[in-house]
């Protein structure tokens, strides 16, 4: 996870924050309110969810302070809070099961080759990524994937908690994490090569 607006005494701000100290509440919305609006948003999709999952979990955090150790960053403990808060947010307005990532993925010909076998996209993806256009690409077809993988993707990938990190906040098996996190891969990877593959078509011409 990238990490957010440092604070200088982290056990004197939550000494504060038990205390009630109201400045200590803004410093810390301040300086972590950003980043976690941005994780939410990821989630839900929906900037105004995305708000309301972050103030609840700001409340939610404010108001269980008292389990808060010290073990991990008080960044770390804030960014597990506002994903729980934003998985709770999904899974309460899912209104009809999710679909099957099943047409998402590669499809295999009987000598076990793929059907459309992927090619190299000539650039690494960290440079691909630099572009503009690509990062929409990978944004739309990361949202098409369904929330199941999406959000294993999006804990492993983007906010790079570890697997079991992302097992303990979704409530499955380590093994769970990491079949779902190849699937999800496979199925970005299948969406993103058509587009990919005109692009470097158009180079060639």
């Amino acid at each position: 996870m990238a990490s957010a607006t440092p604070v200088d005494d982290e056990a004197s701000l939550v000494a504060q924050l038990r205390a009630g100290d109201e400045a200590a509440f803004e410093q810390v919305v301040r300086s972590y309110g950003g980043r976690l609006l941005a994780v939410a948003r990821r989630i839900v999709g929906s900037e105004e969810d995305a708000r309301d999952v972050v103030q609840d979990a700001f409340l939610n955090a404010f108001r269980s302070l008292d389990r808060f150790e010290g073990n991990a960053k008080l960044s770390t403990w804030l960014h597990r809070i506002v994903v729980n808060a934003a998985l709770m947010r999904l899974r309460s307005r899912r209104s009809r099961p999710e679909e099957s990532i099943e047409e998402m993925l590669p499809t295999f010909l009987e000598d076990g080759h793929q059907t459309h076998p992927s090619v190299e996209w000539g650039e690494s993806s960290d440079v691909l990524l630099e572009r503009r256009e690509v990062r929409e690409l990978v944004r739309t077809a990361i949202d098409r994937l369904p929330d199941t993988y999406r959000t294993v993707l999006l804990l492993r990938d983007i906010e790079e908690l570890d697997t079991g990190e992302t097992a303990e906040i979704l409530g499955v098996t380590e093994n769970a994490v990491k079949v779902r996190l190849h699937r999800a891969r496979q199925a970005l990877r299948e969406q993103l090569d058509p587009c990919l593959r005109r692009d470097l078509r158009k180079e060639l011409v």
